[in-house]
C-alpha cells in the first residue's frame, strides 16, 4: 500500500486531478476562500467546520458541470426542488469524504515533498505558454484564484497528498480466484420467464384532460416552459497559429540560427554493450564468486556470448549472446553506465561491476562517437521554429495592441480587429450552450454574461482560450429567458397528463390482475380473459436488452422457485406495468480461464465497492455534525 502511495504523487490520476482543481476555480472561482468567516459551517468533521464559501464553490462547479451535460434541458430539471435538494446533499456529502481522506493521510504521515509540487506547478499547462513554464503566467492564475504563491503550493500539496490515498486504496484491492469464479458464474445465470406489458398507451382512449387541468399544471409548473436565454455576439479571435507573416523567414536567418545554437543538435556517443548478470539477491558471496570465475573464463579466451547465453540471469538479453542494444549516458545504473563508457575497443570487456541488480561483466560491441547533425537533416525544423517564434512574437504585439485599442473604444470591435488585421466574426442567436468554438468556454461565457459586456455592452477583455489563442467578445443582441405562452405550450401538457393518467391506469389494472393471481388464477388464464399478449423468455440474461431493463432487474431479484411459478408486479420506467412469472433458474457452470477484461471489470466493481465501505468506515469512526438541510444556493 505504501508503494501505491509514493507512485500516486507522480502517476497520471495526480496530473488529472490536480487539473481538475485548476479547472475548478476556472469555473467558479474561490471568493473570499481563504478569508475568515462566522457564518455558520454546513458541515463539521472531527471538530473541522466546512464553511459555506467551500459548499458554494463547489456548488457552483457542480452546477456548471450539469449545465454543460444537460444544456436546455437543465433549466427544466433545477426547477425540481427535490432534484436540487439531492444535489446539494451530494456536495456536502463530497466535502466531508474529502475531509475525512484529507485527516486519515495526516494522521498516517503522508506528505508530498516540496520537488513533488514544483514539478507538478512545472508540468501543469495552465500555467504554460509554448509548452513552457512561465512564472509571469503562473503568477497571474494563481492571482486569479486568489493565492499567493505559498498558499497555492500548501492547497496543492493538500489535493496531491489526498490523491496519493486515493490511489493506494484503490491500487491495492483485488478479488480471490474463487470470488471471480462465483461472480462470473452468477453474471451467467439464465432466468426462464412469462410476462405480460400492460401498456398505458392501449389506455389512453379511456383518458380525458380538461383546459382547467392544462391550466392548472401550467401554473404550477410554469419554471418547466421557459424559453432559454440566448445571446448573440461579435468577437475578435486571434491565433499565432492562423497569423501570416509578412516577411518570410531566409536561408541565411535559418543558417545563422542552426550556426548559433549548434550545441542543441548534438548527438552524444553512443554505446552498444552486452553483459553478463549474476543476480546476487539469495547469496551476494556465492553471486560474487560465480561472476569472478565467469570473468577468468573470459580471460582465458572464453566466448561472451556463449557464456552469457549459458550463465546470464537476464534470461532476456541471455537469449541474444547478452546485447543489450545501444545505450546513452543517464540510462542505466551509474556503475554499469560508468564501466561500459571506460572500455576503449570493441570487444573490450569490464571487471566485474556490481549494481542494483547484481554484479554483471560488461563487453563493449560497437560505439558511435558524438556527432553534431547535419544542417540539411534539421533546416525544416529550424525554419518552422523559427516561424513559429515569428508568429508568437507577433501575437503578443497584436495581443497587446488589440487589447488597448478594445478598451480605449469599448463600444466596438472595428478598430481593435483592424490593429489586429482579423475580421469581426458574429454568431447567430443562439443559447449559452451553443455557442461555436471558441466562444464555448467557461472563461469565455462568464466574460459574455457578465454585467459590463452584457448588461452595459462593452467589450470584454481579452480571454484566453488556448496556447497562444485569445478572444474578444461584445454583445450584438440579448434575449433573457422567458415563460412561453399557456397557447404555446397546451399540447405538449395535454400530451403529458394524458401519459401520466394512462400510466396510473396501467398500474392499476396490473394491480388488480396480480390481486386475481394472488387469489389463485394463473398468468395463463388472465392472459386469455384479458386479450393480452404473453411473452416468454426461457433463458433471460442479464444483459439482455429485448427485455425492458425493469423487467431484467427485477426478474434476477426475484426468489427462486419451488413447485410453482414465483409471480409479482413491475412498474416500467416509461409508465408501463408489467406481471412477471419466474418459472425456473439455470446456474451456469464456469470452465477455464476467465476473460481477461471480465477480470478487470469484476475487479473494478469490488474496488469501486470496498472504496464506499472505506468510505463509510471513516465517516462511522468521526464525530459528524451534518445540519439536516442546506441553505439554496442558486
Amino acid at each position: 500500500m505504501l508503494e501505491k502511495i509514493r507512485e500516486g504523487s507522480q502517476g497520471p490520476v495526480a496530473k488529472i486531478i490536480l487539473g481538475a482543481v485548476i479547472l475548478s476555480f476556472a469555473l467558479a472561482g474561490i471568493g473570499g476562500y481563504l478569508g475568515q468567516t462566522t457564518e455558520q459551517p454546513v458541515a463539521e468533521v472531527n471538530g473541522v467546520k466546512i464553511s459555506q464559501t467551500e459548499f458554494s464553490r463547489a456548488f457552483q462547479n457542480e452546477r456548471a458541470r450539469l449545465e454543460q451535460q444537460f444544456g436546455e434541458y437543465f433549466a427544466q430539471i433545477a426547477a425540481d426542488p427535490n432534484y436540487m435538494a439531492q444535489i446539494r446533499q451530494g456536495v456536502v456529502d463530497r466535502l466531508v469524504q474529502q475531509e475525512l481522506q484529507t485527516q486519515l493521510a495526516a494522521e498516517l504521515g503522508l506528505r508530498v515533498s516540496d520537488d513533488s509540487v514544483r514539478k507538478a506547478i512545472l508540468e501543469l499547462p495552465y500555467f504554460q505558454i509554448g509548452g513552457q513554464f512561465n512564472n509571469d503566467r503562473y503568477l497571474q492564475v494563481i492571482r486569479q484564484m486568489n493565492f499567493q504563491p505559498d498558499a497555492f503550493r500548501e492547497y496543492l500539496r493538500e489535493e496531491m497528498t489526498r490523491s496519493q490515498l486515493i490511489s493506494a486504496v484503490a491500487g491495492t484491492d483485488f478479488a480471490l480466484n474463487s470470488e471471480l469464479t462465483n461472480a462470473v458464474a452468477l453474471q451467467q445465470q439464465t432466468r426462464n420467464i412469462d410476462y405480460v406489458v400492460i401498456s398505458k398507451e392501449s389506455l389512453q382512449q379511456n383518458v380525458t384532460v380538461t383546459e382547467q387541468e392544462i391550466a392548472d399544471y401550467y401554473d404550477l409548473n410554469m419554471s418547466q416552459f421557459l424559453a432559454p436565454e440566448q445571446v448573440s455576439v461579435n468577437y475578435i479571435d486571434l491565433n499565432a497559429a492562423n497569423l501570416t507573416l509578412e516577411t518570410h523567414v531566409s536561408e541565411a536567418d535559418v543558417k545563422a540560427y542552426y550556426d548559433q545554437n549548434k550545441a542543441q543538435y548534438v548527438e552524444p556517443e553512443k554505446r552498444r554493450v552486452s553483459h553478463i548478470l549474476i543476480d546476487n539477491s539469495e547469496d551476494d558471496d556465492a553471486a560474487k564468486a560465480k561472476a569472478e570465475d565467469l570473468l577468468a573464463q573470459l580471460q582465458q579466451g572464453g566466448d561472451f556470448a556463449a557464456l552469457a547465453e549459458s550463465s546470464s540471469d537476464d534470461t532476456v538479453s541471455a537469449e541474444m549472446g547478452g546485447d543489450l542494444d545501444w545505450i546513452e549516458r543517464d540510462m542505466m545504473d551509474p556503475a554499469f553506465e560508468d564501466a561500459a563508457f571506460a572500455l576503449a575497443n570493441k570487444g573490450d570487456f569490464s571487471d566485474v561491476v556490481q549494481s542494483e541488480f547484481g554484479y554483471h561483466i560488461i563487453q563493449l560491441t560497437d560505439i558511435q562517437s558524438q556527432q553534431v547533425k547535419a544542417y540539411d537533416t534539421v533546416k525544416a525544423d529550424l525554419r518552422a521554429e523559427l516561424e513559429r517564434t515569428e508568429k508568437v512574437n507577433a501575437f503578443y504585439e497584436k495581443q497587446t495592441e488589440m487589447g488597448a485599442i478594445a478598451f480605449e473604444i469599448s463600444d466596438t470591435l472595428v478598430d481593435a480587429a483592424e490593429v489586429a488585421g482579423v475580421e469581426v466574426q458574429t454568431t447567430a442567436l443562439v443559447d449559452r450552450n451553443s455557442l461555436p468554438a471558441p466562444l464555448n468556454t467557461p472563461a469565455v461565457l462568464a466574460a459574455i454574461f457578465s454585467p459590463d459586456v452584457l448588461e452595459d455592452k462593452m467589450n470584454s477583455e481579452v480571454i484566453e482560450v488556448g496556447d497562444e489563442h485569445v478572444v474578444l467578445v461584445r454583445v450584438k443582441e440579448h434575449v433573457p429567458a422567458a415563460t412561453k405562452a399557456l397557447a404555446d405550450v397546451s399540447e405538449q401538457i395535454k400530451a403529458r397528463l394524458v401519459s401520466e393518467k394512462a400510466s396510473e391506469l396501467a398500474k392499476e389494472k396490473a394491480t388488480t390482475l396480480y390481486a386475481e393471481i394472488e387469489a389463485g388464477k394463473s398468468l395463463n388464464d388472465l392472459v386469455t380473459e384479458q386479450s393480452l399478449e404473453l411473452r416468454q423468455e426461457a433463458a433471460l440474461t442479464r444483459q439482455a436488452y429485448t427485455v425492458s431493463p425493469a423487467i431484467v432487474q427485477h426478474a434476477f431479484k426475484m426468489a427462486h422457485p419451488t413447485d410453482t411459478p414465483v409471480v409479482e408486479k413491475v412498474d416500467l420506467n416509461n409508465g408501463d406495468a408489467a406481471i412477471v412469472a419466474l418459472k425456473t433458474v439455470t446456474n451456469a457452470t464456469v470452465e477455464g480461464e476467465i476473460d481477461a477484461q471480465l477480470k478487470q471489470n469484476i475487479t473494478m466493481a469490488q474496488v469501486n465497492k470496498n472504496y464506499m465501505v472505506f468510505i463509510e468506515a471513516l465517516k462511522a469512526n468521526a464525530e459528524l455534525n451534518l445540519p439536516k438541510a442546506q441553505a439554496a444556493t442558486e
